[in-house]
């Protein structure tokens, strides 16, 4: 193919008991973003980790700058100018910027490292993202955002041919996307081609040329940005009409009874004033910019962060909740938003993942029996629609929407009276995410209630009964989700006032 920098043909890869790619296809030309999309469990990750290294292909041709090629290791590829920047950030939060971005391959002079033309260097390479920073402070002084650049930044400075950027817009709010794409836009027009993979649609149409679409494990097509609608994308992606994907219904269920009250809450570094009644059997959203106090009021209420101020009342009582225990106690649970940090054991089964609060809350000498474990994860994975070959295999090697379900299934397992969710939604398909929405509306219209804190203001609203709309941490508005619109929360983002 003309220009082409990479062909993959009649690629296979083969698990024990799954095939994850079966004969898949994929070309990337030089000078272009190419969009890998799909469902959670399609094969993209796959596809990315057969192409640099970390799996091994069963049958196929890998052929890049015209020789065959066969990447042993992440190293192997980065080393032929393949780079890859994951969703969840890889880099060494006790680094400096500038040592991050260096680290592996620092200047030397006389035996020792450069450090002047390291910061220098560093400056320089920011500046192409727009960026100034301090590269001498510690990465873990800068927002995820700045760390996911910082992360880019990295990975374009090694003379790569390719770039592949999966999820890189996750963290980022409008502002930081449209520097990341003005960068990308100019490293296209060098030359390079760039492999992205996202779950925001919009974005695809925005700056990719080309989408390939795999759906389990299958290539589906290959199409030039111009000749695929939005809608004709989705139902490719999921194989399902878009009305049976997103037929939700906001709980119906809710009542006047408060679960929750938070009465002027803040903390020092978070966000302040905040005051919320959380009902009986509602889901009630919260919205605002990246940064505008929406994850710092959740840590409030399940006693992450310390509330110096204001008070919160669980079912008319003032309570103090000084830490997540007592948060469990009272029958809250908090799913956070970095899944990967925060969220799931990697290194533990299906199983343990889903038992880990429901253990913790019994104490070290109330061990539940194994078959009592097995049986309510298994009760839970065919609820939730996990899958996994079974409850003993390593939650760190499902999918990023088959994770997050694992941790919804270990707060349910609770049976807690109010769930948060913090961005459950966030780096998963359109398919997992509407299975998600579900579980939550179903939940609620069981009785219990939920706090939905996502970036995507569509979703909020569709899922929410009320959304409080958070602007430089602190409560900026109200509106009731049945009759708002995306423009009414954006005006109060604004500075418009409202409830």
């Amino acid at each position: 193919m003309d220009n082409a920098i990479l062909e993959m043909t009649g690629i296979d890869i083969a698990f024990p008991g799954a095939k994850a790619l079966d004969n898949v296809d994929f070309t990337l030309r030089a000078g272009e973003v190419h969009a890998l999309l799909g469902e959670n469990g399609a094969g993209k990750s796959t596809l990315i980790k057969c192409l640099t290294g970390v799996y091994h292909k069963d049958a196929g041709k890998i052929i890049y700058l015209g020789n065959e090629i066969h990447p042993s290791t992440p190293q192997t590829a980065v080393d032929m100018g393949i780079s890859t920047v994951y969703q969840e950030i890889n880099l060494c939060p006790n680094l400096t910027v500038a040592e991050n971005i260096f680290i592996g391959r620092q200047p030397m002079r006389g035996g020792r490292i450069h450090w002047k033309e390291i910061n220098r260097r560093a400056e320089e390479l920011l500046a192409r993202f727009h960026l100034s920073l301090d590269v001498t402070r510690p990465l873990s002084y800068y927002s995820t955002a700045i760390q996911q650049m910082v992360s880019i930044v990295r990975a374009v400075d090694v003379e790569a041919k390719i770039l592949i950027l999966d999820e890189p817009t996750s963290s980022l709010d409008q502002s930081e996307v449209a520097e990341l794409f003005r960068a990308m836009r100019k490293l296209r027009d060098e030359g390079l081609g760039i492999i992205f993979i996202t779950h925001f649609l919009d974005q695809v149409y925005e700056i990719s040329d080309r989408i390939t679409v795999l759906r389990n494990g299958k290539l589906v097509g290959e199409y030039p940005i111009g000749e695929i609608t939005k809608l004709e994308l989705v139902t490719r992606m999921i194989g399902k009409d878009i009305d049976e994907i997103y037929n939700l219904r906001r709980s119906g269920f809710e009542s006047d009874r408060v679960v929750l009250g938070a009465d002027g809450i803040g903390s020092p570094g978070g966000a302040s004033d905040v005051s919320m009644e959380i009902r009986e059997g509602e889901v009630h959203g919260i919205a605002g910019l990246l940064g505008s106090g929406r994850t710092e009021t959740a840590e409030m209420l399940f006693g992450v962060r310390r509330v110096t101020s204001g008070g919160i009342r669980v079912r008319g009582e003032a309570v103090g909740l000084k830490d997540p225990r007592t948060a469990i106690d009272r029958k809250i649970a908090f799913c956070p938003e970095d899944r990967k940090r925060d969220g799931v054991i990697g290194d533990l089964t299906v199983r343990e993942n889903i038992m880990l609060a429901l253990q913790a809350s019994r104490g070290i000498f109330k061990v539940m029996p194994r078959a009592e474990q097995e049986a309510l994860a298994d009760k839970f994975i065919e609820a939730f629609g996990i899958v996994t070959p079974d409850a003993e295999k390593k939650v760190g090697e499902l999918s990023g929407g088959n994770q997050q379900k694992v941790i919804l299934a270990r707060w349910m397992a609770m049976e807690p009276d109010l769930l948060i969710l913090d961005e459950p939604t966030r780096g998963i398909d359109v398919g997992a995410k509407a299975e998600i929405q579900r579980m939550v509306l179903e939940m609620c219209e069981g009785g219990k209630s939920a706090i939905f804190i996502s970036s995507e203001l569509d979703e909020v609203i569709r899922c929410s009964n009320r959304i409080t709309v958070m602007r430089d941490r602190k409560k900026a508005g109200e509106v009731d989700a049945a009759s708002c619109t995306q423009a009414d929360i954006l005006s109060i983002v604004a500075g418009g006032e409202h409830g």
